[in-house]
C-alpha cells in the first residue's frame, strides 16, 4: 500500500529538517504532525507527502522514512503539474489536507481510495461560491471519497451547510499540550498606564491586521495608551507603511514569526488578544483561539461565523463586527475599563476551551481508515457529525 498525502502548504522537509537540528515549532502541533506521518507510514510500503507551496522543487526520502516531495510552486498552483506528481506516486491510498476541487476529480476517476483532513470554512455568501461549494459538495459525496474531516464543529457543519453528507463529516483536532489550568484567571490591573495588545497570526489584510492598526490609531486619538504586538509572517512590509502613515509606528511592534513555545507565554503578558478576520478569511478554528483561552487573557474578535458557538460577546470574549476598526476599538476601550467584566471573561476561558476540545484526532482517523474494517468504520461512524456526538456543542 502507498500513501500519498498532499498539502497546500507547510514544507514537511524544512520541518523535519529543523527538528533535527534542534529547533523549535513554528506553529502548533507542528513536531506532532511530523511524527504522526512517519508512524502512519509504518503502516504502509510507503507514505509520500507533496508541499504544493515550496522554496524550491525537491523530492528527497528523509532519515524517518517519509518521501518528501516539494513542487515549488509560487503565487499559484500549476494543476497540471500537480496532477502530475499525484500520478507518479500511483498511490493506493490518498489524504488531502486542502479541498483542491481537480484533485478529487482525479481521484474518483482513477478509483484511488480518498479521505481529506481540512481546516477550512466555506462561505455560502455570493453565487460565485454557491457554485464552486455545489461542486466541491458533490465530489466529496462520490463514494469514492470516504471520509472528511474538519478542525472543529463549525468547520463541519459549514462542510454540511454546503451539501457534503454529516454521516461522512468528522470534526478532528489537535492534541493538548497546554491547557487553562497551567495559568490562574487574571484581573484587570489597577492604575496600568499603557495597555499590551497581541496579534499572533498571518498578516494580511483579510485576518483583519488594517482593521486592528486604525483601532488602535483610534485609541491613541482619545488618549488611551496601547502597545501593539504583531507577530507572524506575511505583508509587513505594506502594514508597517499604514502604520507609518496612520501615526502609530511608535507603538506597534512587528515581531516576525516566533517559535509555538513562546506563543502562550506572549499571550499572557498581554492585557488582551485580538483575532480580527474578516468574514472572507476561511477560517477553521484558528489555534489562537485554543491558545488565547490557556493563557485566560481576554479575546477581542471578530464576528467570524466560524467563531459562533465558540466565543460569545461578554461571556468568554469581547465581539466587534468583522472589518469595523471603530467597533474593534469600542470594544478593547469597555474590556480595558470594566473589570468585573474582565476578570469574568478570564475565568470562563477554562470552560469555553474544554467546550472546544474533540476525542479524534486526525492522525487517528487516517490510521483507522487505513486499518479498514467494520470494527473501524464503526468507530468512524460514531464520531462523525450524523452521530449526535456533537449536538450539545453546536447549539
Amino acid at each position: 500500500m502507498r500513501l500519498l498525502i498532499v498539502q497546500y502548504a507547510g514544507d514537511y522537509r524544512e520541518a523535519f529538517e529543523r527538528f533535527a537540528e534542534g529547533k523549535g515549532e513554528t506553529y502548533y502541533a507542528q513536531k506532532y504532525s511530523v511524527d504522526a506521518v512517519a508512524e502512519i507510514g509504518k503502516l504502509m510500503e510507503e507514505v509520500t507527502v507533496i508541499c504544493c507551496f515550496t522554496a524550491e522543487p525537491y523530492d528527497r526520502v528523509l532519515a524517518n522514512g517519509v518521501r518528501a516531495i516539494g513542487a515549488g510552486f509560487q503565487g499559484k498552483i500549476q494543476m497540471k503539474n500537480l496532477l502530475r506528481l499525484i500520478a507518479e506516486q500511483k498511490p493506493t491510498h490518498l489524504v488531502l489536507r486542502t479541498p483542491i476541487r481537480e484533485i478529487f476529480q482525479w481521484a474518483i476517476r482513477h478509483k484511488v481510495k480518498t479521505i481529506a483532513t481540512l481546516a477550512d470554512s466555506f462561505s455560502t455568501q455570493g453565487l460565485r461560491n454557491k457554485i464552486q461549494n455545489y461542486w466541491l459538495a458533490s465530489l466529496l459525496n462520490n463514494n469514492q471519497i470516504e471520509w472528511i474531516g474538519n478542525h472543529g464543529i463549525n468547520s463541519c457543519l459549514s462542510l454540511q451547510k454546503i451539501g457534503v453528507k454529516p454521516s461522512k463529516i468528522i470534526p478532528w483536532d489537535w492534541p493538548s499540550t497546554v491547557t487553562p489550568d497551567f495559568f490562574e484567571p487574571k484581573t484587570l490591573p489597577v492604575g496600568k498606564k499603557t495597555w499590551n495588545l497581541v496579534y499572533i497570526g498571518s498578516i494580511t489584510e483579510s485576518k483583519g491586521i488594517g482593521d486592528v492598526l486604525e483601532a488602535v490609531a483610534k485609541l491613541k486619538a482619545k488618549n488611551l495608551s496601547v502597545n501593539l504586538k504583531i507577530a507572524g509572517q506575511g505583508e509587513v512590509a505594506e502594514f508597517t507603511k499604514q502604520a507609518q502613515k496612520l501615526q502609530v509606528s511608535d507603538i506597534v511592534e512587528f515581531l516576525g514569526l516566533l517559535e509555538n513555545n513562546r506563543v502562550v507565554h506572549l499571550m499572557r503578558e498581554a492585557d488582551l488578544v485580538v483575532i480580527p478576520s474578516r468574514h472572507a478569511y476561511p477560517e477553521g478554528v484558528p489555534m489562537t483561539i485554543y491558545e488565547a483561552l490557556c493563557s485566560r487573557t481576554p479575546i477581542i474578535a471578530s464576528d467570524h461565523p466560524m467563531f459562533q458557538n465558540n466565543l460569545k460577546h461578554q461571556e468568554n470574549a469581547m465581539i466587534f463586527s468583522a472589518s469595523d476598526s471603530t467597533d474593534l476599538a469600542a470594544q478593547i476601550e469597555k474590556l480595558l475599563s470594566d473589570s468585573a467584566l474582565y476578570e469574568s471573561i478570564s475565568l470562563a476561558a477554562a470552560e469555553a476551551w474544554k467546550r472546544l476540545q474533540n476525542p479524534v484526532k486526525w492522525p487517528l482517523m487516517i490510521e483507522r481508515w487505513i486499518a479498514g474494517g467494520e470494527e473501524n468504520r464503526q468507530w468512524l461512524l460514531e464520531h462523525a457529525l450524523s452521530s449526535g456526538l456533537y449536538n450539545s456543542r453546536s447549539e
